[in-house]
């Protein structure tokens, strides 16, 4: 696959502006469908840094791209079209968003990230130490950071007024969708995380946990947003993996580590990245979607 240049804000001159999130632009095209494109922003503590990471909107959309054609056989996803030559105009005639970018169906989007965890790490090691408890619900006793759990858990969350990340129940969960869809989503959640944990396994990568959304296109619930990629999940290399610590991964914990080193208050805005740390999580992401494919970036 070609490297693009970096991008910070894709700019499509003629397509109307659908949504903007911390990462991806999304565009309105004809018959009722989306071009979503990941730009190489990244966000940390639900703030945007002002240094983007080369390749890493590339990373996100091809590793997303392997993820949804590989898990269809668990639920389908809205995707429509990845090659670039094959878009609709104006998206075809912009060869910078070859790459980074995809065509999918419209969706309506069902508001709750669905967290699965097979090990127990980062937030949820934060809250089992303080409580003896992941996502309000007890675990058992005696556990070390990043030891594997006897079967994953499903811990969802919900965006707070803020733009902030709050975890909830399962019962919270259920009043918010319904009980029928929430034992869907919880179900779909895990079986796409027992599959992806097992593949990844397979390539010397321990998934330790991930985040999914879903959607409604028409009546069918589908996969959508961004699949198994270093931004939505916590990849740990097998061969060093060991309990009772945090082990390196391959998402952006290393940028969240020199941020708490440098003492920001995590209020907006961020603080500029050193070259070091920007080459460092580039090659991090390169390498997740290296091992995970068998491709190179």
């Amino acid at each position: 696959m070609s490297r693009s240049r970096t991008i910070t804000r894709s700019k499509v001159p003629g397509a109307v502006l659908f949504r903007e999130g911390k990462v991806r632009e999304v565009y309105e095209a004809p018959d009722d469908r989306l071009v979503i494109v990941a730009s190489d922003r990244l966000s940390a503590f639900d703030v945007v840094l002002p240094t983007p990471i080369p390749d890493k909107g590339s990373v996100l959309t091809q590793l997303s791209n392997f993820w949804f054609e590989r898990t269809t056989h668990i639920i389908p996803n809205h995707v429509v079209e990845t090659d670039h030559a094959r878009f609709p105009e104006p998206f075809r005639s912009l060869a910078e968003l070859a790459g980074r970018s995809v065509l999918v169906r419209k969706c309506e989007r069902i508001d709750v990230e669905c967290v699965a965890r097979g090990y127990i790490s980062g937030s949820a090691w934060a809250e089992y130490s303080k409580d003896g408890t992941v996502a309000g619900e007890r675990l058992p006793r005696g556990l070390e950071e990043s030891a594997r759990l006897d079967d994953p858990i499903f811990t969802p969350a919900t965006k707070a007024v803020t733009g902030h990340d709050e975890n909830i129940s399962r019962a919270q969960l259920a009043a918010l969708v319904g009980r029928d869809l929430a034992k869907r989503l919880e179900g779909i959640t895990i079986a796409l995380y027992r599959y992806a944990h097992a593949y990844a396994l397979g390539r010397g990568l321990i998934l330790a946990d991930t985040k999914f959304e879903f959607g409604f296109a028409g009546d069918e619930l589908v996969l959508i947003d961004e699949a198994l990629t270093p931004d939505s999940s916590r990849y740990w290399d097998s061969s060093l993996y060991r309990p009772g610590g945090s082990p390196p991964s391959f998402d952006k914990q290393f940028v969240r580590d020199f941020l708490i080193a440098s003492g920001w208050d995590r209020e907006p805005p961020g603080p500029a990245l050193p070259d070091e740390v920007v080459r460092g999580t580039s090659e991090r992401y390169r390498e997740a979607y290296q091992r995970v494919t068998g491709l190179t970036l």
